[in-house]
């Protein structure tokens, strides 16, 4: 894909999702958040899931029990399209379509799943400071991040010393590690991040 001014619209992710072009969409939740979410005794925790595109983690919470799940996505598209497949089926889903710098809430959880690393790295740290602003007194932003660059965005690429100095100064970094249990189409190019407010 080539970078492309117009990929921070809706428009942009809008044509993105009706053409199929969603080579990110791995066609169901991600094996780190999956056993991550597996550990979580509180089913009533407010997550919310920003940028999630077709909503597989939201879609595994439910099952599992969660009762209060907030999917955001810029994208009107994708948002519908969830409404088509979910129906009646996720009362604990709550979709909306906005744009994240605008959400207001407040949650006791973030997932990040490629969100992040379709952001302009110059929004980085407008990212980071808005996400501590939606979490909850002790809340954690719990999520992947690639661990690798490339020759052409989005995705953004970064690095464990770049997301450190960026996270640290207002998160307590609980984790930032490799992960052990990547798919292997990403196998050796996430970091998982656990953060606390």
């Amino acid at each position: 894909m080539e970078n492309n001014p117009d990929f921070l619209s809706a428009s942009y992710w809008d044509e993105r999702y009706d053409r199929k072009q969603t080579g990110w969409d791995i066609g169901d939740a991600s094996t780190p958040l999956k056993e991550y979410i597996d550990q979580l005794t509180d089913k009533a925790i407010r997550i919310l899931i920003p940028g999630a595109g077709n909503a597989y983690e939201a879609r595994y919470l439910s099952e599992k029990g969660f009762t209060d799940i907030t999917v955001l996505d810029i994208s009107a598209v994708v948002i519908s399209q969830l409404q088509a497949q979910l129906g009646d089926k996720h009362p604990a889903i709550k979709l909306v379509t906005g744009d994240f710098f605008d959400h207001a809430g407040n949650y006791d959880l973030i997932l990040e799943q490629t969100f992040f690393c379709a952001l302009d790295p110059v929004l980085r740290q407008k990212y980071v400071t808005k996400m501590h602003s939606l979490l909850s007194g002790n809340g954690k932003l719990v999520g992947l991040l690639f661990n690798r660059d490339f020759e052409q965005s989005p995705p953004f690429g970064g690095n464990t010393g770049e997301y450190r100095q960026l996270f640290s100064p207002i998160f307590r970094m609980i984790r930032l590690e490799p992960c052990y249990n990547s798919i292997p189409e990403r196998a050796g190019n996430e970091l998982f991040l656990m953060a606390q407010k």
